[in-house]
């Protein structure tokens, strides 16, 4: 299947459409930079989302980015992640890469921010701001695998925030409260309906904390640990209540990614398994490359190989489990087929498991039945999963010890 994609391609060249797509999905990013429109001035003025991005290279002397957005449209939308499967990922990437940046070197050691800036951080909207350029613009754009895109930047001599931002009663409590732990400060704000990203957001401009830990945070570094620390917290939650009654399946697919789900009547255990297609971003291989991530109902000990999505998942997955008020083992399962090239952020994976356990389960009394349901919905070969599927090698044993010990009694 790959070898025929990728022969398709080799005659399309993103002239024909010979996949079916009414766009190239591999020209769809080069798009979006050449429509990018550079600022001919140094002097920007605009609305920032606010977008905020704090690097990591150099650590602990990085770079703080302050964005505004020069494409026009609804600015708020450039950061309500919760809104973005409702767009093509073509134009969120357009969306995200008119966003020009200013940048200026900090030293996270120091919280060399102004206030101003991180209470222009923490607006629930858009807030005006003025920014002084020492050249134009150049088109390099951040593309991460934990962040959404960012366009051009330069280096900025001076930002004045000219607008009033909005914050809300809960984000400004936290920021204030200068003895309420960060993890505690995370937690307040999630369950008083903050947004993960804004969350994200106050924690990497050093808003959030006990006053003598508070510092700039690197923005993938931010993005993780707050899904970690809620999922976390919700998971404990989570282990209080009775287990499902039944093997739960749930399947979804949105831009050449498919989710599959299940969930096994156990005590909470969790894994995430990537399948990467060939001729994708992190698999320019001939061979399905497919990892797995798991934990047993005690947690990790160690940081994830596969990253800031297992977390994102993680968090997703626990908030269904504390909607329902039941606990299980779950199998999440990604599978990125050919055509998807852009490191777009986590964001896309929490959001779109969120909208996986949306969906309307099918339910199956036997873990058989269900193993023949994912047989189904990947392309992958159900074997595939139960090679490297460790979760799904403990409920087969499981059944099995449970089959011999009913015979054994009768």
């Amino acid at each position: 299947m790959s070898t025929r994609i990728a022969s398709l391609c080799l005659k399309c060249r993103g002239a024909k459409n010979l996949c079916g797509k009414s766009f190239c999905p591999l020209m769809s990013y080069w798009k979006a930079v050449n429509e990018v429109k550079l600022p001919e001035a140094t002097e920007l003025s605009g609305s920032s989302p606010p977008t905020v991005f704090i690097g990591r290279y150099g650590y602990p002397r990085v770079s703080f980015s302050l964005g505004v957005p020069v494409g026009g449209g609804d600015v708020s939308l450039y950061e309500d992640q919760e809104k973005w499967l409702e767009k093509p990922l073509s134009e969120i990437l357009k969306m995200r890469l008119s966003v020009v940046r200013g940048e200026r070197p900090v030293d996270v050691r120091r919280g060399d921010l102004a206030e101003e800036l991180r209470l222009a951080s923490m607006s629930s909207r858009p807030v005006d701001v003025e920014m002084s350029l020492a050249r134009k613009p150049s088109l390099r754009s951040i593309l991460d695998m934990y962040s959404p895109p960012l366009g051009p930047g330069g280096p900025v001599e001076k930002i004045r925030v000219s607008g009033e931002p909005k914050i809300s009663r809960p984000v400004e409590k936290m920021y204030y409260s200068l003895d309420v732990k960060a993890s505690d400060a995370i937690m307040y704000l999630y369950e008083s309906s903050v947004p993960v990203n804004h969350i994200q957001r106050m924690l990497s401009t050093g808003s959030l904390g006990y006053v003598f830990q508070r510092r700039l945070v690197p923005t993938r570094w931010s993005i993780t640990a707050v899904d970690s620390t809620i999922s976390l917290r919700l998971v404990e939650k989570v282990k209080e209540y009775e287990l499902f009654s039944e093997y739960l399946f749930f399947q979804w697919r949105h831009e050449d990614n498919n989710f599959v789900a299940i969930i096994a009547p156990r005590e909470w255990s969790y894994e995430w398994i990537e399948a990467w297609f060939p001729h994708t971003m992190w698999n320019p291989t001939g061979a399905v490359e497919v990892e797995g991530v798991y934990e047993g109902y005690s947690g990790r000990t160690t940081y994830a190989s596969l990253g800031g999505c297992y977390y994102a998942a993680r968090l997703a997955t626990a908030e269904f489990m504390v909607r329902e008020k039941r606990q299980g083992a779950v199998l999440l399962i990604r599978e990125i087929y050919e055509g998807f090239f852009s490191p777009i952020g986590v964001w896309f994976v929490r959001e779109n498991v969120r909208q996986l356990f949306r969906t309307r389960p099918e339910r199956y009394d036997s873990l058989g039945e269900v193993l023949e349901r994912l047989g189904e919905a990947t392309r992958l070969p159900l074997r595939v999963w139960l090679e490297k599927s460790r979760l799904l090698k403990t409920l087969q044993r499981q059944e099995l010890l449970v089959y011999y010990l009913y015979r054994g009694g009768k």
